[in-house]
């Protein structure tokens, strides 16, 4: 549906600069949403308790949605390694019940949040590079990331920043999550040393860098994405991966947190920049 007042702009289009969440909803979720909300201290207490007895990790509720016969929970790792992810709390519609000895995560969905997070860990020198790089870039330019409270509340997936996430497709890190489960404490040192021990290739990485224009209304320019390319691809001292690079006009929409307009400048899978 588009609106009428301003053509060619959805009505569920926001500015990325005032996005804090407002709006994120998931399929069949009115009703639940409703109940959810009557229940949210017994939902929070629940992820809380599921987060830590399953994955011996602490977390942080930032968001509770209403989904198809359940809750949605966006969850925020507390300490290292950190990483944003999401379990499910089932609800009896009929009876407005929350199923609180029932929740449960998709398949590899935390799993791989937390290798994502480990991963941070492992390079976090270098991601102190990619974060410093960015902030001065976006200090250059007219472009931004996402707000915090944008990741937190709706977008927040894996190992993420206001920039960029990254995702892990190693298999070798399933025995790093194995060793996880055994000692969460786990220091960066010893990651890096577990890590040094095995082969990996920079596209067992996946660095996405999302950006937007600063001005309402601003078309994404050229010249600023080629400039952020070609910084990307001389520079040194940054994670190992494969990099992608997506630049934005100002807006996502508010729904889902996506900008997927056909305006985005973006290199492509067969383009990715590679550092080793």
């Amino acid at each position: 549906m588009w609106s009428s007042v301003e053509k060619g702009e959805s009505v569920t289009e926001v500015s990325v600069l005032n996005y804090t969440g407002q709006g994120f909803k998931l399929d069949n979720g009115e009703q639940t949403d409703k109940i959810a909300e009557n229940h949210r201290d017994e939902i929070i207490t629940s992820v809380e308790d599921y987060f830590q007895k399953e994955y011996k990790t602490k977390v942080k509720v930032h968001n509770v949605v209403g989904a198809s016969e359940a809750a949605s929970v966006l969850v925020e790792s507390l300490g290292e390694p950190h990483f944003y992810t999401y379990a499910i709390v089932p609800i009896d519609v009929k009876e407005e019940k929350i199923l609180t000895d029932k929740v449960w995560s998709q398949e590899g969905q935390i799993e791989g949040a937390i290798m994502d997070g480990i991963y941070g860990m492992i390079q976090k020198e270098e991601f102190k590079v990619l974060d410093t790089f960015l902030k001065d870039f976006t200090d250059e330019h007219p472009v931004v990331g996402l707000r915090k409270e944008a990741i937190e509340k709706a977008a927040g997936n894996g190992f993420m920043t206001p920039f960029y996430y990254a995702t892990v497709y190693d298999k070798s890190f399933t025995s790093l999550y194995e060793q996880y489960m055994e000692n969460p404490n786990t220091t960066s040192e010893e990651w890096e040393n577990a890590f040094s021990k095995t082969e990996h290739q920079p596209k067992d990485f996946i660095i996405t860098i999302h950006l937007y224009m600063k001005e309402k209304g601003a078309e994404p320019e050229q010249k600023i994405f080629d400039q952020l390319k070609a910084d990307i691809e001389k520079m040194e001292g940054l994670p190992m991966g494969a990099y992608s690079l997506l630049l934005h006009d100002n807006t996502v929409d508010k729904t889902n947190a996506i900008n997927s307009k056909d305006n985005t400048l973006e290199t492509f899978d067969k383009d990715y920049i590679i550092k080793q």
